[in-house]
């Protein structure tokens, strides 16, 4: 147990400095740091567009220590959902009038889709606001999670929950690009393949930002 609590110490250490400050308010494309990233950063001319009003959202970035390295937590989202259907992302959601913050957001609905009681997460910080194609605002919040205790997919929102080292994420080896045609224009994304996974979009994109922090 003292290594293990020792090993997380060093985790802590390791990347909260790289993180931004826990913002006050849900976070928007205006806001006080005025640091984003998203789709357009491999589409530039098409993102972002100052006419777009972008919906407040965040999502929890949770990190665990298991197997002597850490892991980070993922889901695959269920495959009955209008949008996004069976696409593999971290949990969380748009804001609602009651959340303080985006923490609030990140963990309450990490609550509703995981079970993740918010009690067993230690917030570090967060990554740069990440602007979708969809026209939401995300903040992913970044937090260590208590190893003890179990998850409950929410099967209306989730079909899978599943863990991903966290060494394999930030590996830039590991950081692919590919690309699509939408209404006959081509897009790029970020991807990451896991396994059976396909880590893709948003979610890389995100994990993309750890990375480059980490790295730096």
């Amino acid at each position: 147990m003292t290594f293990l609590n020792k090993t997380v110490d060093i985790l802590k250490e390791t990347l909260a400095p790289v993180l931004d400050p826990i913002p006050e308010s849900n976070r928007t494309v205006l806001d006080e740091f005025g640091n984003f990233r998203g789709d357009h950063d491999l589409n530039p001319a098409s993102f972002p567009q100052n006419n777009i009003v972008y919906k407040p959202a965040a999502v929890l970035v949770p990190i665990v220590h298991r197997q002597s390295k850490p892991h980070v937590i993922l889901t695959r989202r269920a495959g009955h959902l209008n949008k996004h259907a069976g696409q593999i992302s971290f949990p969380g959601g748009r804001a609602e009038e009651t959340d303080q913050s985006v923490v609030d957001t990140a963990l309450r609905e990490s609550h509703e889709e995981i079970g993740l009681v918010p009690s067993r997460v230690d917030v570090l910080g967060t990554l740069n606001t990440y602007l979708t194609v969809t026209h939401y605002s995300v903040t992913p919040v970044v937090g260590l999670v208590e190893p003890e205790g179990d998850f409950v997919a929410e099967v209306n929102e989730v079909s899978e929950i599943f863990e991903v080292p966290l060494d394999f994420l930030i590996d830039a080896e590991n950081h692919q690009k590919h690309s699509g045609f939408h209404n006959g224009i081509e897009r790029f994304w970020y991807a990451m393949p896991y396994n059976d996974y396909y880590i893709w979009g948003a979610t890389a994109g995100m994990i993309k930002d750890l990375s480059d922090r980490i790295s730096d």
